[in-house]
């Protein structure tokens, strides 16, 4: 089998599709293949974070009531079976319109998931991104600590290549860079380490700037600022003190030439 054929099968897996006799070999293969069962961790650790990260969506009384008015109404017996009948048709149409809702809210949930986040606010998405980051392989897709390295990179693959700055001096390290995707625009993000903390940067377009900057979600710590050309979001667990010291000093940081 190929690495693809691999991932699809410990997906199936993971979604509990496969037959026993599948399921039992690729637990078997599990026990055997240490590099499978860090995918198989990988995988749950993303669907983790993005069950607690993502919003949820609630059926509106609205749509219940669409969702009830799909279930055809059930002929009733006359006579002494009528009750009976009733009771019955009651409780089909209560489990059909159960299991239609339950199907909308599964394909409402798949949307949230994998498509458009909507109206989530620029400072939510950018902290999932940040903390989707953590729970990949690696926080980055090109790594190095050469700002002549990471800017090239960028280069063919966003219209613009974003600002980098050198800071290991004031002791933030560039670990390297990544693209984002924040409310379906592609982003550059650079990432900084501080000791054992990461920070992602995020340039977005002035358009994205926050109108009412958060300080914090869920325990990342956020800022934000603006130069003429874009929108800037630091995202960390950092204390909030070096996370602005980090801000600073790439404000005022001169670019590569």
């Amino acid at each position: 089998m190929t690495a693809t054929d691999d991932i699809l099968l410990l997906n199936a897996y993971i979604d509990g599709e496969l037959d026993p006799a599948h399921a039992l070999e690729v637990e078997r293969r599990l026990v055997n293949d240490p590099e499978l069962a860090a995918e198989r961790a990988r995988i749950e650790a993303l669907r983790r974070v993005m069950a607690e990260r993502l919003p949820r969506e609630e059926a509106s009384p609205e749509l219940r009531r669409r969702v009830a008015a799909l279930v055809p109404p059930r002929p009733i017996a006359a006579g002494w079976r009528a009750g009976r009948s009733l009771r019955w048709s009651a409780q089909w149409g209560a489990m059909a319109a159960s299991v239609a809702i339950g199907l909308i809210i599964g394909s409402v949930g798949t949307y949230v998931a994998t498509g458009p986040p909507g109206p989530a606010p620029v400072a939510q998405l950018v902290v999932a991104s940040h903390v989707r980051s953590l729970a990949a392989t690696q926080p980055v897709d090109v790594a190095s600590s050469d700002r002549h390295t990471v800017k090239p990179w960028f280069n063919g693959k966003l219209p613009q290549s974003p600002r980098v700055v050198d800071l290991a001096a004031q002791d933030f390290e560039l670990v390297g860079g990544r693209i984002d995707v924040i409310g379906l625009v592609p982003a550059p993000t650079l990432v900084y380490r501080r000791r054992l903390h990461l920070i992602s940067l995020t340039a977005l377009p002035v358009a994205q700037a926050a109108a009412a900057p958060r300080r914090a979600i869920d325990g990342y710590n956020l800022v934000e600022w603006t130069d003429a050309d874009h929108a800037y979001w630091a995202v960390s667990d950092l204390a909030r003190p070096e996370l602005e010291e980090f801000a600073a000093a790439f404000r005022a940081g001169e670019p590569e030439p």
